[in-house]
């Protein structure tokens, strides 16, 4: 299988809005943006967070490394239907 028939399978894509659980030093769940599809991970940027966690948001750059498994798509982002 090539990589582009992997990128095709996976359900998440670049500009997906997730909900993920709790992680690492977050206690809470927050909301984010996929900037990166890995093979069983995404890299998301933490748009929505709760005040709490603010801090330990601020010393991951508002980034994180989260599961496929452990997130659910609130809005997805707009697909081109052209295929290269």
């Amino acid at each position: 299988m090539s990589k582009e028939d992997e990128k095709q399978e996976s359900k998440y894509h670049v500009g997906d809005e997730l909900l993920a659980p709790a992680y690492g030093n977050l206690e809470n769940p927050f909301t984010g943006k996929v900037e990166k599809v890995y093979e069983n991970a995404l890299l998301v940027e933490i748009i929505e967070n709760d005040p709490a966690d603010q801090p330990a948001v601020n010393e991951m750059n508002h980034r994180a490394v989260v599961r496929m498994a452990d997130v659910e798509v609130i809005k997805a982002a707009p697909q081109d239907e052209k295929s290269e």
